[in-house]
């Protein structure tokens, strides 16, 4: 079994920054893709950022040049620095990893709980 967990959230004010850490945890072989998704209240769930085990990255185009995901696979972690938040990316923000728990297993989609970012003054 696999956890993803998630830490980083919380209260911030319009302008300023927050970095997100996601880490996995359990049965791991190697860790292929890995994103961030977020879903603010009463919205669909929607990706903001995803990257390859060799480091390529995708953005959402409206978070481009604000947003920057990053990986630690010595860690099994993954990281969404944030930075000039506004109101509108307040929302729920998870982590998914597609995750080979054994060499011969095919790879599996797994979720952490979420952490709460809220950009407020």
């Amino acid at each position: 079994q696999v956890q993803l967990v998630e830490s980083g959230g919380g209260l911030v004010q319009p302008g300023g920054s927050l970095r997100l850490s996601c880490a996995a945890s359990g049965s791991i072989f190697t860790i292929y893709n890995m994103a961030w998704y977020r879903q603010a209240p009463g919205k669909e769930r929607e990706l903001v950022a995803w990257i390859t085990r060799t480091g390529n990255t995708n953005y959402r185009d409206s978070l481009k040049g604000r947003f920057t995901i990053s990986r630690d696979n010595a860690k099994n972690a993954v990281f969404l620095q944030m930075n000039s938040l506004e109101p509108g990316d307040t929302a729920v923000y998870s982590c998914n990893a597609n995750v080979v728990e054994r060499a011969t297993d095919p790879a599996r989609s797994y979720w952490g709980q979420g952490t709460q970012v809220t950009v407020s003054s």
